[in-house]
């Protein structure tokens, strides 16, 4: 009897923990505090690490640490910086529409 029950227990602990961890592999990894799974960064670092090339040490260190902090720019900064041209300033109408478009495509 005391078998059976080792047995039983035994089976009962080997289930539950592969049951456990099939669960986690399902789920996503998330960073402690993080609210999303980190695509987006995940995804910068590897253009980063394809910029980097050959760049090795130091220089290289520098380099991802610049890359990986770079911030794209918003559209209201975009915005901004295609009211501020001349060239927007003069034009109305459709070719305002026009420049506007092309300058906040770039």
């Amino acid at each position: 009897m005391k078998h059976l029950m080792t047995v039983l227990t035994l089976s009962l602990a080997a289930l539950s923990t592969s049951a456990f961890a099939t669960s986690h592999k399902e789920a996503p990894m998330m960073a402690k505090g993080a609210s999303a799974p980190m695509g987006a960064q995940q995804s910068k670092m590897g253009a980063c690490n394809a910029d980097a090339g050959d760049k090795k040490g130091d220089e290289r260190k520098a380099f991802m640490k610049t890359c990986l902090s770079a911030k794209k720019e918003t559209q209201q900064s975009k915005m901004k910086s295609c009211n501020a041209d001349p060239k927007a300033k003069a034009t109305k109408g459709d070719e305002r529409k026009a420049f506007m478009k092309e300058c906040l495509s770039k």
